[in-house]
């Protein structure tokens, strides 16, 4: 697999999905985002469709735990790499949403996100292994 999707604007795709309650990513997500996310991840990601209704009963808390997980793992990832930072992290991601709510909060916590994401498929893609990659999520 080789990453095409390495521009993407976070703060924009923030922006639409807070004003959207979430559900932009609900269709967003299966259009590329969760294959490009399981083949630099490893593993397999449960679907956002799946993460959104079990949100549903706990005013999604659980879509931002889901979430900052997975910022968690991509900085992880882009730390291996040698990307310089800021990066993505656990906490940025969760203490954005929650106390940034109010202003522009899960935006900036897009922005972060994708950003780190691109430079990672950046990279990937400039060293060649998106290619290696792409058989683990095939099982």
């Amino acid at each position: 697999m080789v990453f095409r999707h390495t521009k993407r604007p976070g703060f924009w795709l923030g922006f639409i999905d807070f004003f959207t309650a979430g559900l932009f990513f609900v269709w967003y997500m299966p259009r590329g985002l969760q294959a490009e996310l399981e083949t630099i991840l490893g593993h397999r990601v449960r679907p956002y469709w799946q993460v959104y209704l079990l949100g549903i009963p706990d005013l999604f808390l659980y879509p931002l735990v889901w979430m900052a997980r997975i910022a968690e793992e991509l900085k992880v990832k882009a730390e291996e790499l040698g990307l310089p930072g800021p990066h993505t992290s656990w906490k940025h991601m969760f203490w954005w949403n929650v106390l940034g709510c109010l202003c522009f909060g899960p935006m900036i916590a897009t922005k972060r996100f994708f950003d780190t994401l691109n430079r990672v498929e950046e990279e990937l893609n400039r060293r060649g292994e998106a290619a290696a990659g792409a058989d683990v999520c095939q099982k």
